[in-house]
């Protein structure tokens, strides 16, 4: 086999004084290349080797900004104490009021474990303070849209629509979830209770005369409620919304609710006073299987 048809790796070096001549030339032109490229720097006191800062920054900062959390402000004790309290009692005109009451809320829920602080906005101020506890049940709050450690939630107060955002970092803050939902047509006299994609029932009910409307967009189950002496019904059904032209039913705040009737001929009428008037089997199931804070949509 000859030298010219050999592999790459079988093929030796120059024989004798042609090797030599060969290394020598090779010095040589590297000295010279050298020289020319230290002659065109010219001189400097910056090291010979910078020390290399690794592209990973700009990676970091993208992630950071995209889970960063904004502090709440302080709230003291005082202060807490000094604001309206997220129920159907209070008032917060300077709410942020609900951008997309049509839309179907996803069940997730804030319950808050002491009183709480309710904010304009992530960092900005607080309106309202949230309790525990509403009249007998627990205080769920549905949320409507989040960002990194924060919560919009449905608020009980008026004006109708009002929101406001929970701090979700705070270790009195527990998140649930319910896979209950209740949708009210108003113009076909229905509601329809859902478990998941699951229709549970739905019924013929009774909604508000035109001059006394049950009001339109979302909200919730806020309290389960049995009268000492019930007049009309065994069990009165709360929603986190208010009557938009009755300030007060019975002395009370004008809290829309659901709620039975002694008599059927209510039902598939504007009847009411903007309560939604249920038959008796609606109302069982309504008070013992769907949980507090179960979004509403009323059309």
């Amino acid at each position: 086999m000859s030298a010219s048809h050999r592999p790459a790796h079988l093929v030796g070096p120059p024989a004798g004084g042609r090797w030599t001549t060969l290394l020598l030339g090779i010095a040589l032109l590297a000295l010279v290349t050298a020289g020319v490229v230290l002659a065109s720097a010219g001189p400097s006191t910056a090291p010979a080797v910078a020390p290399r800062t690794l592209a990973v920054q700009p990676q970091i900062a993208a992630s950071a900004v995209g889970e960063q959390v904004i502090a709440p402000r302080p709230v003291d004790a005082a202060v807490l104490a000094s604001l309206p309290p997220a129920t159907t009692h209070g008032t917060v005109p300077d709410a942020p009021l609900d951008s997309a009451p049509d839309v179907v809320l996803s069940g997730r829920l804030v319950k808050p474990t002491a009183v709480l602080p309710v904010y304009l906005a992530p960092g900005e101020r607080a309106i309202a303070a949230a309790p525990t506890r509403q009249w007998a049940g627990e205080t769920r709050l549905p949320v409507i849209a989040e960002q990194p450690g924060w919560a919009q939630v449905l608020l009980p107060v008026r004006p109708q629509g009002a929101t406001g955002w929970i701090y979700l970092d705070d270790p009195q803050v527990e998140l649930e979830r319910t896979t209950f939902r209740i949708e009210v047509d108003r113009a076909a006299f229905t509601l329809a209770v859902f478990d998941g994609v699951q229709q549970l029932g739905r019924w013929t009910v009774g909604v508000g005369k035109p001059e006394a409307p049950t009001p339109a967009g979302r909200t919730f189950l806020l309290d389960n409620l049995t009268p000492d002496e019930p007049r009309y019904s065994p069990v009165v059904l709360p929603l986190g919304t208010h009557s938009p032209t009755h300030t007060s039913y019975g002395g009370g705040p004008g809290t829309v609710g659901v709620h039975g009737w002694p008599s059927a001929d209510v039902f598939g009428q504007r009847s009411s006073d903007g309560c939604i008037r249920v038959p008796p089997d609606a109302l069982q199931l309504l008070s013992t299987r769907v949980p507090l804070g179960s979004p509403v949509l009323i059309r």
